[in-house]
């Protein structure tokens, strides 16, 4: 997916419909704290991957 300017892990999230705080990024091989979804940004290469929580039994 091409990135926007001013794109961050935050509005990424939001904007494929995951809620941040049911989510875990790792940006380009690093754990994202979800305090700093808000403030990372992201650019063109960044490798993304977003483990959403899933409850059961």
């Amino acid at each position: 997916m091409p990135c926007e300017n001013a794109l961050t892990v935050q509005s990424l999230l939001i904007k494929l419909g995951h809620d941040p705080a049911r989510v875990a990024v790792e940006k380009n091989g690093r754990i994202v704290p979800r305090a700093a979804f808000p403030d990372e940004p992201l650019d063109d290469g960044d490798t993304l991957e977003i483990v959403q929580f899933v409850g059961g039994g």
